[in-house]
């Protein structure tokens, strides 16, 4: 499923000898003239012809007096929102060859820029008879920064590609042979439930999400690590399609709904990373995969589910599935006690209408890990914000018949999902992120299409130690 030709990046170890990388150099307004006064005559009018002066988004290609490029330009302004993602819409623009950073401010981060560079690289070519190789950054300086940088651009990636594939290729099967095949990579244990055996095994709601679809639903969970070390367990949402079930979407509504496992996309991403860089972590991924589906055996509006955490559930609407296939995941995920759980879902409208498609809002059940999180999301340029668990609205779940029932009606939408989330989570330190997975408009380092959301901002938490913390409090 790779969606590039080759990998952006090469050691510097391994540069061909006869290869001289195209020198990179950052700037500023501030630094142009000063940085000017080392170019040729020529060099400072061809500059000045195309108006080059370090502003953000600004680049340029320098030929030297043979007509050759062997230095690239990127502007990076003096305040710039996108800042090291600058590199991500540069690598996105030149043609292919190796590339290495030269002048580079002190403001600038060169891992996150080299992430940035490589997530820009992205090109989903499944489905082209043509590839194109991608700019090949080389890489020079600690190794295990360098295979940070590449972990973090594969976990993109592997995300991305799987929220891309349509769901015709990527249906419950196949998105629980991704896990399947990841858990291979890292020596980690993986098993799943498929089919009868859910309702053998007590997950009666993603049966029930499930059932109507041609492939089967299922959990899949790896587990991963030292069992000395502290449990984590990450949770995805994988609804491989989602027709709205009985409560059907619009054509408009339905466009995008092979992006509706991105949950699970999240969750093998983060999984990924973790173990890619052997990160102190008891790692414990649980995939809830089905498709919601339309046939006779659907499952209606008015009915009642059973759950695993043996609270009954009304159906309000069939649209509203998400949360019932991670609540029966959750509560599976409880059961080995794990120190904190996170999961991911593209779960409601109401978080895009809240904050956008670039900003997901989290949920968390304890105050320690909120501040963390979102400051380490800041410093990566992978921001979260956060939302409240505002136990009022639990009301708007109430039903008369039963437990619970699974939509909160118009208001307050992205806020009812994660009460209602929080239901199946017992007292566990929990985090809950609702993503939308997708990127409506290219911007620097995040193509159109299939996109990643929290996922660096948590790992950097992680490898800070987070997950040491208090979080029980």
């Amino acid at each position: 499923m790779s969606s590039t030709a080759s990998t952006p990046f090469i050691h510097h170890k391994d540069l061909p000898s006869a290869v001289v990388p195209v020198v990179i150099d950052i700037l500023a307004p501030s630094e142009w003239e000063r940085y000017a006064e080392g170019l040729t005559e020529a060099q400072k009018t061809f500059a000045g012809e195309r108006q080059f002066t370090g502003e953000a988004a600004q680049r340029l290609r320098l030929p030297e007096a043979d007509g050759r490029v062997k230095r690239t330009l990127v502007g990076i302004g003096e305040t710039d929102d996108a800042g090291e993602m600058r590199l991500g819409s540069l690598s996105s623009a030149l043609p292919s060859g190796y590339y290495q950073f030269g002048r580079v401010p002190s403001k600038i981060d060169t891992r996150l820029a080299a992430i940035a560079w490589g997530m820009g690289t992205y090109r989903f070519d499944r489905y082209l008879s043509e590839k194109s190789d991608p700019a090949i950054l080389v890489l020079d300086g600690d190794d295990a920064v360098s295979a940070e940088i590449i972990a973090t651009v594969d976990a993109t990636k592997l995300c991305r590609d799987l929220i891309n594939t349509p769901a015709g290729d990527m249906g419950p099967i196949a998105l629980g042979q991704a896990a399947f095949d990841l858990a291979g990579k890292y020596g980690a244990d993986v098993k799943s439930v498929v089919g009868e055996e859910l309702l053998e095994q007590n997950y009666p709601m993603i049966h029930a999400v499930g059932r109507a679809a041609h492939e089967a639903p299922r959990l899949v969970e790896i587990e991963w690590g030292d069992p000395s070390h502290p449990r984590l367990a990450i949770i995805g949402k994988g609804i491989t399609f989602d027709t709205g079930g009985v409560n059907m979407k619009s054509a408009s509504g339905s466009r995008l709904m092979k992006k509706d496992m991105g949950g699970a996309a999240h969750a093998l991403a983060l999984s990924h990373l973790i173990m890619a860089t052997n990160l102190p972590v008891r790692l414990h991924c649980l995939l809830a995969i089905a498709e919601n589906a339309v046939s006779a055996n659907a499952y209606r509006p008015g009915d009642i589910l059973q759950s695993r955490i043996g609270l009954t559930v009304e159906i309000d609407n069939t649209d509203a599935e998400g949360r019932l296939v991670l609540g029966d995941a959750l509560t599976k995920a409880t059961e080995s006690n794990p120190d904190f759980m996170i999961d991911f879902a593209t779960l409601t409208g109401a978080a895009r209408v809240a904050l956008g498609p670039h900003l997901p809002p989290m949920f968390c059940n304890r105050p320690a890990p909120i501040e963390g999180v979102a400051r380490h999301g800041a410093a990566q340029l992978d921001p979260v914000w956060n939302m409240p668990l505002w136990q009022p609205y639990n009301s708007m779940l109430s039903s008369p018949i039963a437990s619970l029932k699974n939509s909160g009606g118009g208001f307050a939408g992205s806020v009812t999902a994660a009460l209602f989330l929080e239901r199946f989570v017992k007292n566990t330190p929990w985090m809950h992120f609702d993503t939308y997975g997708w990127n409506p408009t290219p911007r620097p380092g995040h193509p159109k299409g299939g996109d990643m959301y929290g996922v660096r901002a948590v790992y950097a938490w992680l490898k800070a130690g987070g997950l040491n913390a208090r979080l029980s409090e």
